[in-house]
């Protein structure tokens, strides 16, 4: 059986071999033995997450707070919703997605310097961020929508909660989530198939490629905020969590199932507890006044 450290080819078939046998295991993307990095520079690296996640929370922590929670847009427009929804995405995905880009990163360091590693570098970071600013644009609208419904009809917020918390559960227990997670749990293998891309250009293509599947396995979990609210850092702290374990336990397949579970209990709770809505509950009405 092929371990981590064992070179595999670039072809189709052993990538299908390894990408099968990571996922038969459920071996998790790092730890003793099996990471990408050497131990000091994986240590260096995940400060330099650190230093990077930390302002984008303080940033997103205080914006909130002058905010608050609720429900649609908050009145915002969509250039600075976007602005805040991509320092949302630094705070919340950067630790997470870190194994990969700390890898691909160093790569591009070994093979260019100067001025071509550093575009290099900002091409593969506006590929990942250019998908979540794209993601970003349909939940403007989403939030845009919902935010209209309740301000026309406030008793609808019950039922959109509902139908976010179905749709949330039902996408984590899903196909399309479990290929997204399968393809975040497996760096050592899209590496390899990163490194058969070729120029021009290159650098953004793995950027939009792996940002694509981000997207992909977190969506269900984005769509929760709809009904606790966009702006709720409870919220998004407790989402970031459920991400990075996700991503990085052995048991993340698991655990994601576990919250599609979850996700399912609270569609069928939300028309009748009003608390689990904080996002949509403007003037919302109590079931006895329907």
């Amino acid at each position: 059986m092929l371990s981590w450290k064992e070179p595999q080819e670039n072809t189709p078939m052993r990538h299908s071999r390894s990408s099968a046998l990571v996922a038969g295991r459920s071996v998790a993307p790092t730890g003793t033995g099996g990471g990408l990095l050497p131990t000091r520079d994986l240590a260096a690296a995940w400060l330099l997450v650190v230093l990077i996640a930390v302002p984008a929370w303080v940033l997103t922590i205080g914006q909130a707070r002058d905010m608050g929670v609720e429900p649609g847009t908050m009145g915002m427009a969509l250039p600075l919703f976007l602005l805040l929804w991509v320092t949302m995405m630094a705070a919340m995905m950067l630790p997470s997605m870190a194994p990969v880009a700390i890898t691909w990163v160093r790569g591009i360091g070994r093979q260019s310097s100067g001025w071509a590693r550093t575009a290099r570098t900002v091409e593969f970071v506006a590929g990942y961020l250019l998908v979540w600013t794209a993601f970003g644009l349909l939940a403007y609208a989403a939030l845009a929508f919902t935010g209209s419904l309740v301000d026309d009809h406030p008793a609808t917020g019950r039922w959109i909660g509902s139908v976010g918390f179905l749709l949330a559960g039902l996408y984590q227990l899903g196909p399309l989530k479990t290929v997204c997670l399968r393809h975040c749990r497996d760096p050592l293998g899209h590496l390899v198939r990163y490194s058969g891309f070729r120029a021009p250009a290159r650098d953004l293509r793995v950027g939009l490629h792996h940002g694509a599947y981000c997207v992909g396995c977190c969506a269900g979990l984005m769509v929760v905020l709809v009904p606790l609210g966009v702006m709720n850092v409870a919220a998004m702290a407790g989402l970031a969590v459920v991400i990075f374990v996700e991503k990085l336990w052995s048991r993340g397949p698991l655990l994601a199932r576990a919250v599609g579970v979850v996700f399912l209990v609270l569609a069928v709770l939300a028309p009748f507890q009003d608390w689990l809505l904080p996002g949509l509950r403007d003037s919302m009405p109590s079931m006895d006044d329907m």
